[in-house]
């Protein structure tokens, strides 16, 4: 008898919505003005403020700080102990990480051999990748946030280990000449009074036999973590009379040792377009005077 009650008054309530819609989807007697605009034109529109990048602020604190300059998207934010980032559910690893380096980031106790690998749990099961996509990969867990930056707190170090900081990367590259980029950032803290570094994947195409330009790519694991085939760094560097501006493209696998660091920089603006990022609108919203490097 409950369960009829239930049903009955289930159906009376749909019944009632029903008609409701209907009559909004109803074009009123001799009103041909709102025929085939329907329900949507007659829910009020609540205005919504555009929101530009260079905008948008964090909560005080160190991620202020590391967002000096500006977001170079507004997607899936997410802030770290010791850095900020832009996840993309769809790569499985980020579009983006920016961190503060100075001289006090970079010495401490913090050890490497506590930290662990370890899947994201603040992204939903679907969308972030696992120690088992990784295994037997033949690529490395590559960090974005190199964790030797963030020697000043353990808890800024194993942070860097979240999954979604890491992304896969050729063996050679992460352990040879993308580690002497690190280096060189992390080096140049005693030039410039502040360095911020954002550290991204690039997915470029390439032109093939039939004269077109394709992007392939890679997937590991049951997850589909996305293997990229490129990497950027966007140095900003701080100086008393302004910024200055590096940015590197490396791609993703073995390069000669011996090439020097300075054959991988390139236009701002070619990160930019490769990325769908934007940073020099932002960096010019907060210095009048900036140098860009991208050739020595």
């Amino acid at each position: 008898m409950r369960h009829r009650w239930r049903t009955g008054t289930t159906l009376l309530i749909g019944a009632v919505l029903g008609a409701s819609v209907s009559r909004l989807l109803r074009p009123g007697d001799g009103d041909e003005s709102q025929v085939g605009l329907g329900l949507l034109s007659r829910i009020p529109v609540v205005p919504v403020p555009s929101v530009q990048a260079s905008e948008l602020t964090v909560s005080p604190g160190v991620s202020a700080a590391v967002m000096k300059y500006g977001f170079p998207s507004l997607a899936n934010i997410k802030t770290r102990e010791s850095y900020v980032t832009s996840y993309d559910p769809r790569t499985r690893t980020a579009s983006w990480v920016i961190e503060w380096l100075r001289p006090s980031t970079l010495s401490g106790t913090a050890d490497r051999k506590c930290c662990d690998f370890k899947e994201d749990d603040s992204i939903h099961i679907y969308h972030r990748a696992t120690n088992t996509d990784y295994r037997g990969s033949g690529f490395d867990r590559g960090h974005l946030a190199a964790a030797a930056n963030h020697k000043w707190s353990q808890k800024a170090m194993e942070d860097t280990f979240y999954l979604s900081n890491i992304t896969p990367q050729n063996p050679h590259l992460n352990q040879n000449t993308w580690n002497n980029l690190e280096k060189l950032c992390r080096s140049l803290t005693k030039r410039y009074a502040n360095v911020y570094v954002c550290t991204g994947p690039l997915y470029l195409p390439r032109q093939e036999g039939d004269g077109k330009l394709y992007i392939h790519y890679q997937v590991l694991g049951q997850n589909h973590v996305a293997v990229p085939t490129h990497f950027f760094k966007v140095l900003i560097l701080e100086k008393p009379d302004g910024l200055e501006l590096r940015s590197y493209i490396l791609p993703n696998e073995a390069v000669d040792v011996n090439t020097p660091l300075e054959r991988f920089l390139v236009p701002i603006e070619t990160i930019e377009r490769a990325s769908g990022l934007l940073f020099v609108p932002n960096l010019l919203k907060r210095s009048s005077s900036l140098k860009a490097i991208s050739a020595k």
